[in-house]
């Protein structure tokens, strides 16, 4: 087993631990650990709210999930020699649930979850159709997912993390937060907002000074969103086996990495779609020296998926198309596409028994695959969502004899706002 260089004790919270993390993005975040480019090592992550969604049959911790908090996040690890400009290699050698810690109180402890966020707190792809808080617990048997919640279902788990990257430059920071608050002053009150603008308050900085806490803090940007540096990707193919190529912003580069999935279908449609853990993480590290303009990576990761993917032979797939549910036509836009491809999905699988909030949540959390498959036949973009066949323990293919009904059981915890 590789060097654990950032351990987290499972009855300590985050903030307590020997080394802090951080989540929030800023290049003055002081590293936790040095590694050099040759190196192997083991990193713990915390799930992205420590602690604050429990296993239990009530939705209401979702409903009240501390956004302002997340993602914990481990590192930054800074790696010798790293300059900006150039390009950090990182392999994942290994990557799974809290190790040794098979029942617990926290998500990665032989347990994991997933949400439908509330609209009024986070919400979603679809949270105009799902506007309210739902939850799902999943219990893990070796690499296979199971919940009380949604039966007759189970997969393999393609764990991966939903988010990597390395430090922005304070002049990437600056632009950071000037365009997405240009966006956010498009429409101030929107609800879910537009973007989320720099937060102080629960702001974890690391071993920042205090004297500089106010400062970065109000100019620190928050995790959510995949940016030029990786960041949030939540990409369920960064599994075990897969290098991943990170531009270098900043002396050092600051790696840090966090939000560990079990598994999670393409998307990550419910916002919490993933089914959420902590866990380790084995990276092994290296350098290409000025990498960044020898292959044109200035604004964006590229990876090399690992070779672990669950393997499906057979699939059910749902077309969309970019027409609005009230009939309006969109042109060429992807996105609707296939929101409407997770709608037909969704109402397919109810005809089997199941409610539509386990219909998403089923969406969110099992390895599903979106692909867009036309972006040029004017007016109208073409998206699919590919459901692997054997998640279920029934025939789940269209037939003369019409779909079997399942006992949905007692659903997933619902709370409303």
């Amino acid at each position: 087993m590789p060097e654990v260089i950032f351990p987290l004790d499972s009855s300590r919270k985050f903030e307590d631990q020997e080394k802090i993390g951080h989540n929030r993005w800023h290049p003055e975040v002081p590293p936790a650990a040095t590694v050099k480019p040759g190196d192997s090592f083991r990193v713990h992550c915390r799930e992205w709210f420590d602690g604050a969604i429990v296993n239990d049959d009530s939705a209401d911790d979702i409903l009240n999930a501390p956004l302002k908090t997340v993602h914990k996040l481990s590192g930054p690890f800074r790696v010798e020699g790293a300059k900006p400009g150039d390009l950090l290699i990182v392999d994942i050698l290994d990557v799974g649930p809290i190790p040794q810690e098979d029942s617990g109180p926290l998500a990665g402890q032989g347990w994991g979850y997933t949400g439908i966020f509330a609209k009024s707190n986070g919400g979603g792809f679809l949270t105009d159709q799902f506007p309210d808080a739902y939850k799902a617990i999943w219990d893990f048997t070796g690499q296979i997912a199971t919940s009380r919640h949604i039966p007759g279902v189970s997969f393999a788990g393609l764990i991966h993390p939903g988010l990597m990257g390395t430090a922005p430059s304070a002049e990437l920071l600056a632009r950071w937060n000037a365009r997405e608050q240009a966006l956010i002053d498009t429409d101030p009150n929107r609800v879910p907002p537009l973007a989320l603008p720099p937060e102080p308050e629960f702001a974890v900085l690391g071993s920042l000074p205090e004297s500089e806490y106010a400062r970065v803090a109000a100019e620190a940007a928050r995790t959510a969103p995949p940016r030029e540096n990786g960041g949030n990707q939540d990409i369920k193919n960064l599994s075990k086996g897969t290098r991943v190529f990170y531009p270098v912003f900043v002396d050092g580069a600051n790696l840090s990495m966090g939000d560990l999935h079990f598994s999670q279908g393409d998307g990550e449609i419910t916002f919490c779609g993933a089914i959420e853990m902590g866990g380790f993480i084995d990276l092994h590290v290296d350098l290409i020296k000025g990498g960044m303009e020898t292959y044109g990576v200035s604004e964006n990761a590229i990876f090399l998926p690992g070779t672990v993917d669950p393997r499906f032979s057979e699939w059910i797939a749902f077309s969309g198309t970019s027409v609005t549910l009230d009939g309006e036509q969109r042109y060429l836009d992807s996105h609707l596409s296939y929101q409407r491809a997770c709608l037909h999905a969704i109402d397919y699988l109810t005809k089997f028994g199941y409610s539509p909030e386990q219909a998403y949540l089923i969406l969110g959390a099992a390895p599903i695959e979106g692909r867009l498959s036309g972006v040029v036949d004017i007016p109208n973009a073409c998206a699919t969502v590919y459901i692997p066949t054997s998640i279920f323990n029934f025939d789940v293919r269209p037939s003369a004899s019409g779909p079997t009904q399942i006992d949905p059981g007692p659903g997933a915890p619902h709370s409303a706002p």
